[in-house]
C-alpha cells in the first residue's frame, strides 16, 4: 500500500480512510484481523507509531476493536459497515455536486453528464 500521501491531511487519517474503503468494498471482511502494526507500517512505508495512531482512529470511529495480545480486528457489525458505506456515498456525492456547481454546471447538466458517463461505461468505452 506504499503510496504518496497528501500534505493537506494527516497520514494516519489517510491510511485509516484507505482501510475504511477496503472494508466498505469487502476487501477486508467483518471480523477479519488487520495486519500487525509493524507489518502495516512496512506495507505503508510509515513509522509504526503512525499505524498505532491509525488503529486508534479506527477504534474511535467504531469500526475496529483491539484485543489484547491478539491484534486489531474489524468489528463484526454488518449494520455499522452499511451505515459507513451510506455515509461515504453521501460525502462523495456532496463533493461531486459542490465541484460541479463550482464549475457552473446546472443540475440538468450534471444529471445528463452522469447518465452519459454511465452509458459509456456500460457500452465499454
Amino acid at each position: 500500500m506504499t503510496k504518496d500521501f497528501q500534505t493537506s491531511k494527516p497520514i494516519y487519517i489517510q491510511i485509516a480512510d484507505h482501510i475504511v474503503y477496503q472494508i466498505v468494498r469487502g476487501e477486508i471482511g467483518i471480523g477479519e484481523k488487520l495486519p500487525s502494526v509493524r507489518e502495516m507500517a512496512i506495507q505503508s512505508g510509515v513509522n509504526p507509531n503512525t499505524i498505532q495512531r491509525t488503529y486508534r482512529e479506527l477504534e474511535r470511529i467504531g469500526i475496529a476493536k483491539t484485543k489484547r495480545g491478539q491484534g486489531t480486528f474489524v468489528k463484526e457489525e454488518e449494520e455499522l459497515i452499511e451505515n459507513l458505506k451510506a455515509q461515504l456515498q453521501k460525502e462523495v456525492i456532496n463533493d461531486f455536486v459542490k465541484n460541479m456547481r463550482d464549475l457552473g454546471v446546472t443540475r440538468e447538466e450534471m444529471e445528463k453528464g452522469v447518465r452519459d458517463f454511465l452509458r459509456r461505461r456500460e457500452d465499454g468505452d
